[in-house]
């Protein structure tokens, strides 16, 4: 039987962890889809379009990925891609609260939808988006937090118009 996962997330850039996260669940999933949320309401730095070839950038070469944009509900999102599994990393305790509510409100929406949370290694468990914007803002010196890539693709072009 053949598995589709989705990873959703803002990916606000892209990250060490999220990558992390897609190379394992690749090697779990017979096609994992990255869905990138729109997500007007959190205000991202970067545009969708910028956020998507950040991550195709990055998964380029993941035979098994597919980077989709999406600006509907997640469990609607999955109804149309004919997945019922559902991706989420948990970093700390903290994230944990979130996701789990999350978890539950996509369930109430699709009742056969299953939420599966990876822990990202070690190295990555502290990096969050956020922190890599923050640090964005004051310089370029992120080379450490995201994809070799996705520093090259920020460092050229800079994508912060939305």
């Amino acid at each position: 039987m053949s598995k589709i996962a989705i990873y959703p997330g803002t990916f606000d850039p892209v990250t060490n962890g999220h990558l992390d996260i897609i190379k394992r669940s690749c090697g779990i999933f017979e096609k994992l889809i990255v869905a990138v949320a729109e997500s007007k309401a959190k205000n991202p730095m970067f545009n969708l379009e910028c956020r998507v070839n950040m991550l195709k950038l990055a998964t380029k070469n993941m035979h098994n990925v597919a980077i989709e944009p999406f600006s509907c509900l997640l469990a609607d999102f999955a109804k149309i891609k004919q997945s019922n599994i559902l991706i989420r990393g948990l970093r700390a305790v903290s994230d944990f609260e979130y996701e789990l509510q999350m978890g539950y409100a996509n369930a109430s929406l699709n009742n056969e939808l299953e939420t599966i949370y990876l822990m990202p290694s070690l190295k990555n468990a502290f990096i969050s988006s956020s922190v890599v914007r923050s640090i964005l803002s004051h310089s370029y010196n992120i080379a450490h937090l995201v994809p070799i890539e996705v520093f090259e693709y920020i460092k050229l072009n800079y994508c912060k118009d939305k």
